[in-house]
């Protein structure tokens, strides 16, 4: 993906078969201190990021389907224009900006594959923006026919990139508005990368065995919980869509209560039998959420009369754990 920000071009249209990109380059890390230098020709694309001390990230694209980044991307570049002509842009970046537009190439992703038929697109934002995020959302609409990217710095919108204009970024609230109509009126697929600076790990606290033991427990016994649940859905033909669907929608609905079963955070799943729990709730709120979803969505498909018949063997098995935790079947 090769997008910078074009609104402050320093000069455009320079044939490399005239120039040293070498000096050009150090030229403008004089001159401007900060920018990015797109390459183009019929072939292969790139660009160079700058600010006045190094060369900070670069990105390489050819028809082939090679795609290059960082350092390597900077050196095959600079290595292309000695064997053919190259068309530069040189454009101008804020240096409190030039961090963003450089790292774009190694964001890092949240969340993947979030679907339209869970959230919305302005409810994304915004949550981005409460989480400060500096990075992007991309969007992909009838399977990418149409689609475009919003940045982020801090929380703040500044800008995004359109199917229909192009590419070229855009800061218009417009366009912006009508990428979020089109996803209400088609549905879309939405991608959220995060940029972030290079940080040492803290070290991790031990846990013992017994902690471990003690959530791996829970886990598998809300895994059989949702096993004996599923099936009894699927044997009894209460639910017309898939099970996996409703469930993921029953836990959008209860994530304001429970923020681990929300889409969004990505720390709870439950597909094919089997749990995915990478957060760390309490075992009581881990266990309640769950539990109360479950039992409320057994009501909605009518499927409760059978299910707590079938569910009693295992609420005795985990009596301890249900009176905890508070819950009862």
């Amino acid at each position: 993906m090769i997008i910078l920000p074009k609104e402050q071009p320093a000069i455009q249209g320079l044939n490399t078969y005239y120039l040293d990109v070498r000096k050009l380059l150090e030229h403008y890390q004089g001159e401007l201190g900060s920018g990015g230098v797109h390459f183009r020709s019929p072939s292969e694309e790139g660009v160079v990021f700058f600010d006045k001390d190094e060369l900070l990230n670069g990105i390489y694209e050819n028809r082939g389907g090679e795609n290059i980044k960082g350092e390597a991307a900077v050196e095959k570049l600079l290595a292309a224009v000695d064997e053919s002509s190259f068309i530069l842009d040189v454009y101008a970046i804020e240096p409190q900006k030039i961090y963003f537009w450089s790292n774009i190439p190694s964001a890092k992703s949240v969340y993947r594959d979030l679907s339209t038929e869970f959230t919305d697109l302005l409810g994304l934002i915004k949550k981005m923006m409460s989480e400060k995020l500096t990075g992007y959302i991309e969007v992909s609409i009838q399977g990418g026919e149409e689609g475009g990217l919003i940045f982020f710095i801090n929380g703040q919108v500044i800008g995004g990139s359109y199917s229909w204009g192009q590419g070229q970024l855009n800061g218009s609230e417009e366009s912006r508005n009508l990428l979020i109509q089109k996803t209400k009126e088609s549905g879309g697929i939405f991608h959220v990368s995060r940029i972030s600076p290079e940080k040492s790990p803290a070290p991790s606290e031990p846990v013992s065995d017994e902690t471990v033991h003690a959530s791996e427990n829970v886990i598998l016994a809300l895994q059989d919980l949702l096993e004996v649940f599923e099936r009894v859905v699927r044997a009894g033909k209460f639910a017309k869509g898939d099970f996996s669907t409703l469930l993921k929608k029953k836990f959008v609905d209860k994530a304001d209560l429970y923020l681990f079963l929300d889409p969004f955070a990505g720390e709870f799943s439950y597909d094919s039998g089997k749990i995915q729990y990478s957060g760390n709730a309490d075992t009581e709120d881990l266990v309640r959420g769950v539990t109360e979803s479950v039992k409320e969505l057994a009501q909605d498909l009518g499927a409760w009369p059978r299910f707590s018949e079938e569910i009693r063997p295992w609420s005795e098995k985990h009596a301890g754990l249900l009176s905890r935790c508070g819950v009862s079947f």
